[in-house]
């Protein structure tokens, strides 16, 4: 730690050494969203670039992602876990229903000790990212499990422009530090990036979030034919400030900043080696890549709040695996055509436990809080190991000037294989198989507009503990979806990129999060999501760039139920507008407004969220051409809102029990930060 801070503040000290007299600067092409007029499949897949990372407004890690339109990340604990997704009517959880990936690599974790899908983005480095290319629905033939709601690519670059030393302080015990270049090393390249950040956020137990990321990856040649090997370490550790009692709070009985167990929290760590090597020939491309991920979290939660509630999900694997693609152009009967043959395999061998605990010490009963008449849930403890093997194809046709078509085929074969270390009757060994085919068809373009239609299967697994369980219902291995859009990209105005789209997915089951048992499991009820979304991106001239994102989604079981028919967590409305203002002056800045809107929190829908609106911004200030100076503002109106927002079935609160009510997690109060960025 000592040598990245000295080395970080050597470079930016000298950075400023040469900047006594300011020299001229540099013209900075601000570039807007890329555009995939003319490419895409879809309305509603993009790409999103550095210059748009650069002036997002992240508090945190993972709202980097917020640059897809429509989805929202947030948490309900503080730093250190995966985020919460909202996308499409969808309340991810921590990922399920929602495919992350980088350079390859699968962040989703399936049958995690928390959450199926868990996806834990803290190890990303926003400042070393490419692009981030996302697609929507189950329509893409390369994209497999979770890819339902969407799914999301996130591309690390080979070698930066100059390299990067930076450091920041702020409020709430803010503090960040990187330092990264990648100097010519033999006959390629040495990326190599450090970060060390600590934050500790408004809260009365502080989270005392401490972050170590690291990254060397060598490559050589380009994009189209070259390789790279890449070896990424990240280790987290902190204090979980999980959501509290809304009554409670009203009543003053505890203040927006409590924690309600202060000895919530856990660790988290990562370490990955991958391997990318790319071909191009006058018949087309060939990828293939490789990787071995070790994870493990150690996680202690406390959602009933009374001492003897709390429990602890440990999680350790081992995941192994490839993709491979290739493919070919070819002409006939008037018509191009690009074909792609894939394969992708992974493997997951994986050890997680669930306890009972009180401030971290197990009980030595194996029975969890939270008991009606003696049915209390069992600690459990299993070793899994699943794995997949897919093999996909698809054919796209430019027919003519104005028509085209990508037809596809995914086939995905799973096997689940559970040992129930705890109970031996949870031990056996599951398949599934599913055959998902998809197809997108493109007309135009007239007067820069293109209208589009997609259609495909799509499925995510489910936790093998549920698959493999010795008593009560199993869930199905693999369950179904069915998606459908029409959308529409047009460029008619000089300037302005706008997509709309109207989209509707069946799902043959929800996943659904059971909160005061910290899990997901299946709820074994069919659901649809139909959906509008409007996406508009306006290079105003050569220093404004603006975007305006409005989303709007019905989310409802189809199967009848005493309950209800609402989806809880569903989110319904969602709207992000911003600005960015750089010229290639000394001064630049951004703003950006976030609309996250009401959701029902029962399946009756009789209780409801509010709405939470945010407001961000940045100023930036070049010192010279090698240095930076950027002051960020969150929150800046101090909105009273809510991160998320919950409805406990049952929790403790003081000597009372069996207590029912509205849980949230609030939004951070207004802060601010100063950065310092040197480039050398």
């Amino acid at each position: 730690m000592t040598i990245l801070v000295a080395a970080t503040l050597f470079f930016l000290t000298f950075g400023f050494v040469l900047a006594d007299e300011m020299p001229a600067l540099p013209t900075v092409e601000v570039v807007a969203r890329y555009s995939l007029f003319g490419s895409s499949d879809s309305a509603s897949e993009g790409v999103a670039g550095q210059f748009e990372i650069e002036n997002r407004v992240a508090g945190h890690t993972g709202e980097v992602l917020e640059l897809v339109p429509g989805l929202i990340v947030s948490q309900h604990s503080g730093e250190g876990k995966a985020n919460q997704y909202f996308l499409r009517g969808f309340n991810l959880d921590h990922g399920s229903d929602f495919k992350l990936s980088i350079d390859g690599m699968p962040v989703n974790q399936r049958s995690h000790a928390h959450a199926q899908g868990w996806a834990d983005l803290n190890f990303l480095m926003p400042e070393l990212i490419s692009a981030i290319r996302y697609r929507k629905g189950p329509y893409y033939a390369a994209e497999g499990d979770f890819a339902n709601a969407g799914s999301v690519h996130i591309d690390y670059t080979d070698k930066l422009e100059r390299g990067i030393a930076s450091i920041g302080f702020g409020q709430n015990g803010f503090y960040r530090t990187l330092l990264a270049d990648s100097p010519q090393f033999h006959d390629g390249r040495l990326l190599y990036a450090l970060e060390l950040s600590h934050y500790d956020g408004p809260w009365d137990q502080p989270d005392n979030y401490r972050k170590f990321n690291g990254l060397l990856r060598y490559s050589e040649g380009s994009k189209a034919n070259g390789f790279n090997i890449t070896a990424m370490a990240y280790s987290g550790q902190w204090n979980a400030t999980d959501q509290i009692p809304l009554n409670e709070y009203k009543a003053g009985q505890i203040t927006r900043w409590s924690s309600m167990d202060t000895t919530d929290g856990g660790s988290a760590n990562r370490a990955s080696l991958s391997g990318e090597w790319r071909q191009s020939d006058v018949m087309g491309a060939m990828l293939a890549q490789a990787y071995v991920i070790s994870n493990a979290l150690d996680l202690y939660s406390n959602f009933e709040y009374a001492p003897e509630s709390q429990f602890n999900q440990r999680d350790s694997r081992l995941t192994t695996g490839f993709n491979f693609s290739r493919s070919w152009s070819m002409s006939g009967l008037g018509a191009d055509a690009t074909n792609t043959l894939g394969v992708q395999g992974q493997n997951d061998q994986i050890h997680n436990s669930l306890n009972s605990t009180t401030a971290r010490i197990r009980h030595p009963g194996c029975l969890l809080p939270g008991a009606v008449n003696d049915t209390q849930t069992q600690c459990r403890e299993d070793r899994i190991r699943q794995s997949s093997i897919a093999v996909y194809a698809d054919n796209h046709v430019d027919w003519n000037g104005w028509f085209r078509t990508t037809a596809g085929l995914r086939g995905d074969y799973f096997r689940f294989n559970n040992v129930g270390l705890s109970d031996a009757a949870n031990t056996d060994t599951v398949t599934d198989f599913s055959l998902s085919p998809k197809l997108h068809i493109v007309f135009g373009p007239w007067n820069k507009t293109e209208y589009y239609y997609s259609m495909g299967r799509g499925f995510h697994s489910n936790d093998a503990r549920g698959v493999t369980i010795g008593s009560g219902v199993r869930a199905n291995g693999l369950v179904r979806s069915f998606g459908h859009e029409a959308g529409v990209r047009s460029e008619i105005i000089d300037g302005l990129q706008t997509t709309f789209t109207l989209f509707q997915l069946d799902n043959a089951s929800e996943i659904i999060y059971i909160g005061d048992e910290g899990r997901t499991q299946d709820s074994g009820r069919r659901s649809r999501r139909i959906g509008v979304e409007f996406n508009n991106v306006f290079k105003a001239n050569t220093w404004l760039t603006m975007d305006a994102d409005l989303a709007w989604t019905r989310a409802r079981f189809l199967d009848a139920a005493a309950s209800g028919d609402y989806i809880e967590g569903a989110v319904e409305g969602v709207a992000s507008l911003a600005m960015i203002m750089d010229n290639g002056g000394p001064y630049s800045g951004s703003l950006q407004l976030r609309y996250f809107g009401p959701r029902p929190l029962t399946e009756d829908n009789s209780i409801r969220s509010d709405a939470t609106v945010t407001v961000n911004g940045k100023l930036g200030y070049r010192v010279s051409s090698d240095t930076k100076l950027e002051l960020i503002g969150f929150n800046l109106l101090n909105s009273q809102n809510s991160a998320i927002d919950y409805y406990s079935d049952s929790y403790t609160f003081g000597a009372t029990s069996s207590l029912s009510g509205r849980v949230f997690h609030p939004i951070e109060s207004r802060a601010f930060r100063v950065m310092v960025i040197s480039r050398f």
